[in-house]
């Protein structure tokens, strides 16, 4: 009996850490420095680590990670390291962002800057990661959703006439999976320390405006999956719910969850009544998009 037991518990281990190809491996977003670094220590170089499924379950589909912290700090663990394990359960390779931030002594546009060139460097290296260019999407958790929203309401085609080639091509992310998001500034649902970090005290209008990412949506903005807790007292649910309207509005398809249980910062909602169903009804949700394939 121990030797089955033994067998048993050595197959599910092999089986586990064969979902992933290798270790995580972490690089500078900028080989040759960020655009606006103050120096040259860590806290000036954003970075990517990778997260790739084994080729055998590869679906071709990747999601760039933006860890939540309220633009103050990164909450790379659960916002991070476990996502990106989760996903390569799925086939889906993931790619977590270490953007600059407050903390670091940065406010915008350079965390802006940082997922822009995250999406923008997966997608010019899709061939060498075993990806489909055409099937990256963004992630974001608290002012990381906000800053994945971001990038999905402000990108651009890419510079064909870049001498990096990363430059050359487009950041719009394919979809964009917002977790209990940071959208709208200067509302009474807003998340102050997520505006003041990213902004400052004295923004104007305009640029609080332009940061609003409900106030940006238009009909090219990606596909969107969204989920939020009624719980949620730190990001209220409202965020949310305005940017689901705002997409419904100008007719880009979107699904929207709002559980009832949950503080805020659950990441995969482990063992949280109702909430923990999200990570699978996100999956399902990709594969309704034809963003992952549905084995039936």
């Amino acid at each position: 009996m121990r030797k089955y037991l033994l067998l048993g518990f050595l197959a599910v281990m092999f089986t586990s850490s064969s979902l992933l190809a290798a270790d995580p491996a972490k690089e500078p977003l900028w080989p040759e420095g960020a655009p606006g670094a103050k120096g040259t220590e860590e806290k000036d170089i954003p970075t990517i680590t990778a997260y790739l499924p084994a080729s055998e379950i590869n679906t071709g589909c990747a999601v760039v990670v933006c860890p939540g912290g309220g633009y103050g700090h990164l909450a790379t663990g659960h916002e991070g390291v476990e996502i990106g394990e989760f996903w390569n359960k799925q086939g889906v390779a993931a790619f977590v962002v270490e953007y600059r931030h407050s903390g670091r002594g940065y406010k915008h546009p350079a965390p802006l800057q940082d997922a822009q060139r995250a999406v923008r460097t997966v997608r010019a290296r899709a061939e060498e990661y075993n990806l489909d260019p055409n099937r990256i999407g963004i992630m974001g958790f608290s002012a990381g959703g906000h800053l994945a929203s971001s990038v999905g309401t402000h990108f651009d085609a890419g510079n064909p006439d870049a001498k990096d080639p990363v430059e050359r091509v487009s950041s719009r992310p394919d979809f964009m999976i917002l977790c209990y998001p940071v959208i709208a500034f200067d509302k009474p649902y807003t998340h102050k320390g997520s505006q003041r970090n990213l902004l400052g005290d004295d923004a104007p209008a305009e640029l609080i405006e332009k940061m609003s990412s409900e106030l940006q949506v238009t009909k090219d903005t990606p596909p969107t999956f969204l989920f939020h807790t009624t719980e949620d007292t730190g990001v209220p649910p409202q965020n949310s719910i305005v940017f689901y309207m705002a997409l419904k509005e100008k007719g880009v398809p979107a699904e929207m969850h709002v559980f009832e249980k949950g503080r805020h910062g659950i990441g995969l909602g482990k063992n949280v009544p109702g909430s923990s169903a999200w990570p699978r009804l996100c999956v399902m949700w990709l594969k309704n998009q034809g963003m992952i394939p549905d084995k039936k």
